[in-house]
């Protein structure tokens, strides 16, 4: 499992839980985060969508840095507005991290995690799975969070009212598939992040225990293992992430098809074409305080929940 990965020597790992309690732990965990965090997720959004297939310093810069933009997004749309998408985020989060986290934990109780490489693997898979699974739910919480009054519109609008709205509007002018559109983008930028996230977590927690700085039981360890992870989950996900955004907002026609880009790496071009490499990092600021923040308290929180599931299930043996 995951907290096992090779413990110092005389340091005892936590005994694993059924992989249907990670699935429950996981979702759980990733869902609190979600709450502290969406505000970020709001703004990055935005930051992304801003200047859209428009060359540098040709459009109107409506959110400027993190502060500025809280600002204008609580000025536009209410302090609520900073909440924007929550439910769709808190079912992104659980059904995406639900099936991750049971699928790696599946994949661990096989012995592949101790393989050469295998933590990268088996969370770069369960990440896959994961991004399929919550694609729906992920669609519709990036076009609700990109929506807004006129004056500070950035992106498509999509005018949606609710989750169940867009879920009814959505499968009704393109069907099922339609549910699933973006999902090219989506998938790439959840397995890098969740390998990264998972193998990175692993390590740096490993070489925190071997250290003996802190406790072996003390949940400082997990706290500094997800802070090591959150820079790295950063880094790695931030250009998937713009793509996944833009792919996701996109205008489509009456066949369900893009109007701005065909595809991940139609949009990378395009991207890079039109407004530059740096553009990839569109909003790392904010992704990474959102990002950070969720990595850090989902890890550290889902680490936590296991030891004490852990704990009932020995004591109940």
């Amino acid at each position: 499992m995951l907290i096992q990965a090779q413990a110092a020597p005389g340091m005892e790992a936590v005994e694993p839980v059924p992989p249907a309690v990670d699935l429950v732990l996981g979702a759980s965990a990733c869902c609190l985060a979600c709450v502290f965090t969406n505000p970020l997720e709001v703004i990055k959004t935005r930051l992304q969508l801003q200047g859209e297939l428009q060359a540098p310093g040709t459009y109107p810069r409506l959110y400027r840095g993190l502060v500025a933009s809280v600002a204008a997004v609580a000025r536009a749309d209410g302090l609520w507005g900073l909440q924007k998408g929550l439910a769709a985020g808190l079912l992104y989060q659980g059904l995406m991290n639900g099936v991750r986290f049971y699928c790696y934990s599946l994949m661990c109780q096989t012995g592949l995690s101790q393989q050469p490489g295998g933590t990268v693997v088996a969370g770069a898979v369960a990440g896959a799975l994961g991004a399929f699974v919550g694609s729906p739910a992920y669609l519709i919480k990036t076009q609700l969070q990109a929506q807004t009054v006129a004056a500070m519109a950035v992106g498509h609008q999509h005018q949606h009212q609710s989750v169940l709205g867009a879920l009814e509007t959505i499968w009704r002018q393109q069907g099922l598939l339609g549910l699933w559109r973006g999902v090219g983008g989506a998938v790439p930028r959840v397995m890098v992040g969740s390998a990264t996230q998972l193998a990175t977590f692993a390590s740096a927690k490993a070489w925190v225990q071997e250290q003996q700085w802190l406790p072996e039981d003390s949940w400082l360890v997990a706290l500094t293992g997800s802070m090591i992870s959150s820079v790295a989950v950063a880094v790695v996900m931030t250009p998937f992430d713009v793509v996944s955004t833009r792919l996701y907002n996109q205008p489509v026609d009456r066949a369900g098809r893009g109007q701005l880009y065909r595809g991940l790496t139609d949009c990378l071009v395009k991207i890079c074409q039109q407004e530059g490499t740096s553009a990839l990092y569109k909003g790392f600021g904010p992704a990474y305080l959102r990002l950070g923040p969720h990595t850090i308290l989902s890890m550290l929180l889902w680490d936590e929940l296991r030891k004490l599931a852990s704990r009932a299930q020995h004591q109940d043996i």
